[in-house]
C-alpha cells in the first residue's frame, strides 16, 4: 500500500468526485474536509506518504484498504518489476545483467530496486558489449543458472545475435537434448518515438524466424507479468520483447495476476474482444490500436474479434482458425516490416489449413511501411499503422 509506484483506481471516477459525504460524519468538520481531500488525492496517485494518520485509520475502519488488491493498476514497466523481482526470491538461481540494470536502477527504471534487495551477485552492470555479456549469460545457463539478459533496447542485439542464435537457441538441437539453455533475453522492441532507423526496429519475425527460441510479446501488464515468469522458468532459451512506449501505461490487474504463483503459458493467445464480423490479430503496443478501432467500428455496426497473440513463437493458429471460422474475415496488424513479417507467416497458416475455406475475402495485413524509419515526427507517424489505418483496412476487408 505504500509502494509509490503502484496506482490505484476504481471503476467510478472518485478522484474527481470524492466530498464529504464518503467521510463518516462522525469525524469533526475539519478533519472531515482534511481526510476529504487527501482521499481524493490518494485516488489519483496511489500514494499515501502526504496522508495523515487519521486518514489511514480511516481507510482501515472503511475496509477501502481490503479491496485495494483486488482493484490495483500497475504499470507495465512495474509488472515487469514484480515479475522479476518475484522469481529472484523463489530461485536462487535466477539473476540479472545487462547495461546499468543495477545502480541506475535500468535506463527504464524496470529494474528499480532490485539491486538494493539482492546485491551485486545477482543484478550485474555489464561494459557496453553485448555479445560479451550475452556470451556470458549463456554459458551461466549452460552451466546450470536461469540468466535474465538485458538489452538496453533489441536494436542493439543485432551486436550479440550469434549468441542468440548460434549458442542459446541451437545448443539443446545439437547436444541431442542433452544440455538446455535455459534464459531469456528481454528488453525494448520495435519503434519508440524520434529515434530514427536504427533504434526503431521489430525483431518479432528476426527471432521467430529461429528454430529453438520462443519469442514473447507482451501488451498490458498481466501479460508482461505472467508471460515473464514463465520465460524464466522455462528451460528453453526465450526472446521477451517488450515495448518501451507501453512502460509507462497503468492497466488494471486481476486479484489472481497479483499472485506470486501467477503465471501465463507461452504460447496460447487471448481474446480481448468477442465480436463476430471480423477478426483483428495483432500483439504489443498494437493491441491497444486495435482496440480502439474496434470501438469506433462498433459505432458502426462493425463488431471485430481482437485476438491478442502473446506469443510469436510457437504461434496459437488454433486461437486464430477458430475465431475466423467464426467471423469469416481476417485483418492482421504489426508495426514491423511487411516482407517476410508476422502477418505474411498468419496469412501462410491460415491459407494453409482449415480456415481458408471460411475465409469470404482476402486476408488483409497492416504492418510499418517498408522503409527505414525516418527521423522526421510527421514522417515516423505515416511509418507506423496508427487507427484510421486499422479502421480502413476493416471496412476494405468487409467491402463496406
Amino acid at each position: 500500500m505504500t509502494h509509490s509506484n503502484v496506482h490505484i483506481t476504481r471503476s467510478t471516477d472518485w478522484s474527481k468526485s470524492t466530498d464529504l459525504c464518503v467521510v463518516p460524519a462522525f469525524y469533526p468538520a475539519e478533519d472531515r474536509v482534511k481526510m476529504a481531500v487527501s482521499l481524493r488525492c490518494f485516488l489519483r496517485t496511489g500514494k499515501v506518504w502526504d496522508c495523515s494518520e487519521m486518514f489511514l485509520l480511516y481507510l482501515f475502519q472503511s475496509g477501502f484498504v481490503t479491496c485495494l488488491r483486488s482493484i490495483m493498476a500497475v504499470t507495465v514497466r512495474d509488472a515487469l518489476n514484480q515479475a522479476m523481482d518475484e522469481e529472484l526470491e523463489r530461485d536462487e538461481r535466477v539473476f540479472l545483467m545487462g547495461e546499468e540494470v543495477a545502480q541506475y536502477d535500468g535506463a527504464y527504471k524496470v529494474s528499480r530496486g532490485l539491486w538494493k534487495k539482492y546485491g551485486d551477485k545477482r543484478i550485474i552492470d555489464t561494459p557496453i558489449s553485448e555479445m560479451g555479456f550475452a556470451g556470458i549469460a549463456v554459458g551461466a545457463a549452460m552451466a546450470g543458472l536461469r540468466p535474465i539478459c538485458e538489452f538496453m533496447t533489441f536494436n542493439f542485439s543485432m551486436q550479440a545475435i550469434d549468441q542468440v542464435i548460434n549458442s542459446a537457441a541451437k545448443t539443446y538441437y545439437m547436444s541431442a537434448g542433452l544440455q538446455s539453455v535455459p534464459i531469456v533475453f528481454r528488453g525494448p522492441n520495435g519503434a519508440s518515438a524520434g529515434v530514427a532507423a536504427q533504434h526503431s526496429q521489430c525483431f518479432a519475425a528476426w527471432y521467430a524466424h529461429c528454430p529453438g527460441l520462443k519469442v514473447v510479446s507482451p501488451w498490458n501488464s498481466e501479460d508482461a507479468k505472467g508471460l515473464l515468469k514463465s520465460a524464466i522458468r522455462d528451460d528453453n532459451p526465450v526472446v521477451f520483447l517488450e515495448n518501451e512506449l507501453m512502460y509507462g501505461v497503468p492497466f488494471e490487474m486481476s486479484e489472481e495476476s497479483q499472485s506470486k504463483d501467477f503465471t501465463i503459458p507461452i504460447g496460447k493467445a487471448k481474446v480481448e474482444r468477442q465480436g463476430n464480423h471480423v477478426t483483428v490479430v495483432t500483439h504489443s503496443r498494437y493491441v491497444s490500436h486495435c482496440l480502439d478501432a474496434a470501438a469506433v467500428l462498433a459505432k458502426e455496426g462493425i463488431e471485430c474479434e481482437v485476438i491478442n497473440l502473446r506469443t510469436i513463437r510457437p504461434l496459437d493458429v488454433e486461437s486464430i482458425e477458430t475465431s475466423v471460422m467464426k467471423t469469416n474475415h481476417l485483418v492482421t496488424v504489426e508495426g514491423g516490416w511487411p516482407q517476410f513479417g508476422v502477418g505474411a507467416e498468419i496469412c501462410a497458416r491460415v491459407m494453409e489449413g482449415p480456415a481458408f475455406n471460411y475465409l469470404d475475402s482476402p486476408v488483409t495485413r497492416v504492418t510499418g511501411v517498408d522503409i527505414p524509419m525516418p527521423y522526421a515526427k510527421i514522417l515516423e507517424d505515416h511509418s507506423l499503422p496508427q487507427i484510421k489505418d486499422i479502421i480502413f483496412s476493416v471496412k476494405k476487408t468487409l467491402n463496406v
